[in-house]
């Protein structure tokens, strides 16, 4: 199957095809703005936290951790949705302009070779916890710590799961 332009897995892309395309939207004047995360049973709080990443910059990039990646972070039995699922849904939402998957714990790496004007994660995080902050003050770019949506989580979901149906077998 063809992907046709603007289709949510046209905006899945491996790293060297995300750099040239990127290089074209810069050229043109455009702030990149990169965040990461599993994005697991994507939620309002997600949608929420990725259009106020859009509206810092110009073309918001988010790098999903795979699932190998997921699992060395997270508690058994996640991520609860498979990678390319992952990628395809948060590449369907309108804000969101390129999906890159990464292995690591971190997204280092995607930020040194990505190097966004501006890197942006939750409010629950601070940027002496973020191995990625050091790497984007380095050569000049802007960290940016975003307000969470309050009562929205991926693990309040799960635990909202279990509390209503965990009892039935279907």
């Amino acid at each position: 199957m063809v992907d046709r332009e603007g289709s949510a897995r046209s905006k899945l892309v491996e790293l060297d095809d995300l750099l040239a395309g990127l290089a074209g939207r810069r050229a043109g004047g455009a702030r990149v703005v990169f965040t990461n995360g599993a994005f697991d049973l994507l939620h309002v709080g997600h949608l929420r936290s990725l259009e106020r990443a859009r509206a810092v910059g110009d073309v918001l990039v988010v790098g999903l951790n795979s699932d190998a990646s997921v699992r060395s972070g997270k508690p058994p039995g996640r991520p609860v949705i498979p990678e390319r699922e992952r990628a395809e849904l948060i590449a369907a939402l309108t804000c969101v302009d390129f999906v890159v998957l990464f292995d690591e714990p971190t997204a280092e790496r995607l930020v040194r070779a990505i190097r966004p004007e501006i890197y942006v994660k939750g409010a629950d995080y601070s940027l002496d916890a973020l191995p990625e902050a050091p790497i984007v003050q380095a050569y000049g770019g802007r960290v940016e710590l975003l307000p969470l949506e309050e009562g929205h989580s991926t693990s309040g979901l799960i635990q909202e799961i279990v509390a209503r149906f965990g009892h039935r077998a279907s």
